[in-house]
């Protein structure tokens, strides 16, 4: 075998063995840092849940758009959510004190409920709000009252006093956001995945899972939302136009990744061979690749 053939061999079992093989990774995050975390895992046909960035630690691609997600629940006005399956993935399960805070501390006791909205001083939660005083959100006009619930820890709260799952915040934040809530009931504002079709299943984003509700200025930036390192183009492994060896027509479909990887190698080791880089009977792709 001449040098050329043997490094063409080498680069061929180079590609199998970079061929989708994914196990559980370390956390990453969706749409907002340390608030939008996500574990990926490996689903039965091999592609992970998510795909996780190594340069940012945001979520590049989701193998599984409806992975841990629940219905979004009933919205007072309809919206593009009404015409399809809605589904949201729940806040309340990744709030590790949220079962407690409204019995342990908030009861009524320890501390008392307060007497008014007015601004004070908070003497716990300054990881959350470093100065209740100054709070970036509202510029001075809404303190921590106006969004929590003053009896019910655990819950937001609407124009009504009516508490609001933290699963659902933007019937919270459309108080003050209408236009916005608008454009999000729209499906103009924000970010949904899943089926294209207007009557297909998304996955939305809420608000929370974009935006910091208690820095939302974000300080001198003075705007809504943190910026997001830009992630550069995948470099693509020579002899591949396109990143569909990362791709799946459906996240329960049984035809796996590694398969159409393969059918793509065989045909460019077939193209090789018949330009005389590769004797015949020299490379063979293997009937499927080692688990």
């Amino acid at each position: 075998m001449n040098t050329h053939a043997s490094s063409t061999l080498v680069l061929a079992l180079f590609c199998l063995a970079a061929a989708p093989v994914f196990a559980e990774g370390k956390p990453c995050f969706e749409s907002r840092k340390d608030a939008s975390e996500v574990t990926p895992r490996k689903m039965q046909d091999g592609v992970p849940s998510e795909k996780c960035s190594p340069k940012t630690g945001a979520v590049l691609w989701w193998g599984d758009p409806y992975d841990g997600t629940i219905d979004m629940g009933a919205m007072p006005t309809p919206g593009d959510y009404s015409r399809g399956q809605a589904v949201v993935r729940p806040r309340e399960e990744r709030l590790s004190l949220i079962a407690i805070c409204g019995v342990a501390c908030h009861n009524g006791i320890v501390p008392p409920p307060p007497k008014d909205k007015k601004p004070r001083r908070l003497a716990m939660h300054q990881d959350i709000v470093p100065d209740a005083l100054d709070l970036q959100h509202g510029r001075g006009a809404i303190w921590c009252l106006d969004c929590h619930h003053p009896t019910q820890r655990n819950r937001l709260i609407d124009n009504f006093g009516n508490p609001i799952s933290f699963n659902m915040p933007q019937k919270l934040c459309g108080k003050c956001h209408g236009p916005i809530l608008r454009d999000w009931r729209d499906g103009i504002h924000g970010k949904q995945i899943g089926e294209w079709a207007s009557s297909g299943k998304k996955r939305w984003f809420v608000c929370t899972e974009c935006h910091n509700p208690h820095d939302v200025q974000q300080g001198a930036r003075n705007s809504g939302f943190a910026q997001i390192e830009p992630e550069s183009a995948p470099v693509l492994p020579k002899g591949l136009a396109s990143a569909g060896h990362e791709r799946h027509d459906d996240h329960e479909a049984s035809a796996s990744v590694a398969a159409r990887f393969l059918e793509r190698l065989t045909h460019w080791i077939e193209r090789i061979r018949n330009r005389g880089a590769i004797p015949s009977g020299t490379a063979r792709v293997p009937d499927a690749l080692p688990r």
